[in-house]
């Protein structure tokens, strides 16, 4: 195991998707630092000024940066028939797909908690004694949002991972990706009530505040879940993919 892990941390980091990914993720921090310089030129104008935070404003584009890594990291090596190596060398498919699983999770959380914390830590210096109220909160109790919005961007890569082995195409996984990041919970706000609410509290853009313990608004107070429960929502996401995938991967030929 530790020779497969060895060579997919060497397949990762010699593609540069890879890094074509984690920098697209990281243009997070240098929107970050434009967005609290616009927010706070308004700060000095009115005095005060109530402005969403740049690590959660942005945080859809650190998903989905990771998601597509993720993506690559199976349907790269189906587009270039290096799947067909890979497999040879490693003929236990288990081994093979956990291996990568774990690479890419290891990776992808890595890089989004650096990643929003450089965010945070950015926008809290550039906004210094002013009044803007997403830098008015103590570290200790923005930590839990910030915790759980990089395990969202971990799962999502890994559902990306997963979905990826199931259709064999960037394209369709990446789509896949969006459709559940963005289109879904459009969706969900056509639906009739109550089924709007409750389903919306289970879509998986709104389970970060969720796992923070924070009601998403007063309309969907009715469909809030207890942290625990929204993170093992957010859970079942990335396992029911690469359950699935690994289950195309079994059993389809490369």
């Amino acid at each position: 195991m530790k020779a497969v892990l060895s060579s997919e941390w060497l397949k990762l980091r010699s593609v540069t998707s890879t890094y074509h990914s984690i920098g697209a993720a990281t243009l997070t921090v240098l929107l970050g630092i434009a967005w609290t310089l616009y927010v706070t030129a308004l700060a000095d104008e009115r005095g005060t000024l109530r402005a969403a935070a740049p690590e959660q404003g942005f945080l859809p584009l650190v998903q989905l940066s990771l998601a597509v890594l993720g993506v690559l990291t199976i349907t790269s090596e189906y587009a270039t028939g290096m799947v067909r190596t890979t497999l040879i060398t490693v003929p236990k498919r288990s081994t093979l797909f956990l291996a990568k699983a774990g690479i890419v999770g290891a990776t992808t959380l890595v890089a989004a908690n650096a990643i929003l914390l450089l965010t945070y830590a950015t926008s809290r210096l550039i906004a210094e004694g002013r009044h803007l109220g997403f830098n008015e909160t103590p570290f200790t109790e923005g930590l839990p949002t910030l915790l759980a919005s990089g395990l969202s961007a971990t799962a999502l890569a890994l559902v990306g991972l997963g979905v990826g082995a199931a259709v064999r195409s960037t394209a369709g996984a990446i789509m896949s990706v969006v459709t559940l990041l963005f289109v879904l919970p459009g969706v969900a706000n056509y639906l009739p009530a109550p089924w709007n609410t409750r389903v919306a509290t289970f879509l998986f853009p709104n389970l970060v505040p969720q796992m923070a313990d924070q009601r998403l608004s007063s309309r969907l107070g009715d469909g809030f879940l207890p942290p625990w429960a929204a993170l093992g929502v957010l859970l079942t996401y990335p396992l029911v993919a690469l359950a699935v995938g690994y289950y195309e991967l079994k059993r389809r030929d490369a």
